[in-house]
């Protein structure tokens, strides 16, 4: 999108890595956070390293990560989806990133953007919810306030939001029913609806919700 001058070469996605297969170089701090988020989204994760945090050991040990400890060679993201290096030294973070473009895998180089297919966004998971916030690899920091921020207004009744919403979905489906998302987005009253979620009236927010569309509809036809 076109903001002033600046045209972002970023395409917001959310990408499935369950059962994937994703390597980390390097076996610090930086990479135990980058191995720690890829666990939460269900990846297969692969550490190359000479050293390794305690953590990460105790990881492998457990069975939950593998790890190899050596030097980084041509060859090691073979079977990858995605690759992330993080190390201290640029010449080994350029190769990997040289080679995963060749075999055409996703590389994310930290804290050097123009190297990088994507860049991790500092996001906020509410249940279904996740609001995610980026500054095209300017400024992780300032990433991280805005999410921070927002984490206030964004508590879990909007995770139970998504549960009712969804189970109202399925219901109309099964009965034949379909509203367009016009009808959607003007039944959806948030503020009154996450009002009765916080007061613990899960029945009545669905019955609200369901009667809102019911009646946006008779008044379309």
């Amino acid at each position: 999108m076109r903001k002033g001058n600046h045209v972002s070469p970023y395409y917001p996605i959310f990408l499935s890595l369950s059962g994937k297969k994703c390597v980390v170089v390097g076996g610090g701090q930086v990479a135990l956070r980058k191995v720690k988020t890829l666990l939460e989204h269900e990846a297969e994760v692969e550490v190359i390293s000479s050293d390794f945090c305690p953590e990460l050991v105790q990881m492998a040990e457990k069975g939950i990560i593998r790890i190899l400890p050596k030097g980084y060679n041509n060859g090691d993201l073979e079977g990858a989806f995605m690759a992330i290096v993080a190390t201290d030294d640029g010449t080994i973070n350029y190769k990997v990133a040289d080679d995963a473009r060749q075999s055409r895998i996703l590389i994310n180089v930290v804290d050097a953007p123009e190297h990088s297919d994507f860049i991790a966004p500092s996001y906020l998971r509410r249940g279904a919810i996740t609001i995610a916030v980026a500054t095209d690899g300017r400024s992780p920091a300032l990433a991280r306030k805005i999410r921070t921020s927002l984490e206030k207004d964004f508590g879990d009744e909007y995770a139970l939001l998504a549960l009712i919403i969804g189970e109202a979905r399925q219901e109309l489906k099964e009965q034949g029913i379909k509203f367009n998302s016009d009808i959607w987005q003007k039944a959806i009253d948030l503020d009154g609806l996450t009002r009765m979620l916080r007061a613990g009236q899960r029945e009545k927010a669905k019955v609200t919700l369901l009667t809102n569309l019911k009646r946006l509809r008779q008044t379309q036809t």
